[in-house]
């Protein structure tokens, strides 16, 4: 694997979003859900893990056991993903659900599917620090 085709899948690897689609729920942070969970993402038949990290580094690894090192940010509805001098932004309005696939077109044109290993849960009632509970 080229580092040229590596830059590419990892930009490649931002277009974790659809278009169009209204923020899920109020008083959600785009990327919480995901943050520090696998996400595999196939392009061309070739299947890498992304994990973003809090405080905007992320990681890609390959399936030759290369680790790409990158980073992310997620506002004004859109996640960027930057790996070896090159960003790649998609629209991302709603949060990933664990183990439900999406197939997204990136930005360069590219067709890949995203599928979330798990996710994060949101805080709870009681996590929240509401009054009567």
């Amino acid at each position: 694997m080229t580092m040229r085709f590596v830059t590419r899948l990892a930009l490649g690897l931002s277009t974790a979003a659809l278009p169009g689609v209204a923020l899920a729920q109020a008083g959600w942070t785009p990327g919480s859900e995901i943050v520090g969970q696998p996400i595999q993402v196939t392009t061309n038949g070739t299947t890498n893990t992304l994990v973003l990290n809090p405080g905007g580094s992320a990681s890609i690894s390959t399936p030759g056991g290369n680790v790409v090192p990158a980073s992310w940010q997620a506002a004004n509805g859109q996640l960027c993903l930057s790996a070896s001098g090159a960003t790649e932004c998609v629209p991302y309005n709603n949060p990933f659900q664990a183990q439900q696939a999406r197939n997204l077109t990136s930005s360069c044109g590219t067709m890949q599917t995203w599928l979330a290993q798990a996710t994060n849960q949101g805080p709870t009632r009681s996590q929240r620090g509401e009054r009567g509970n």
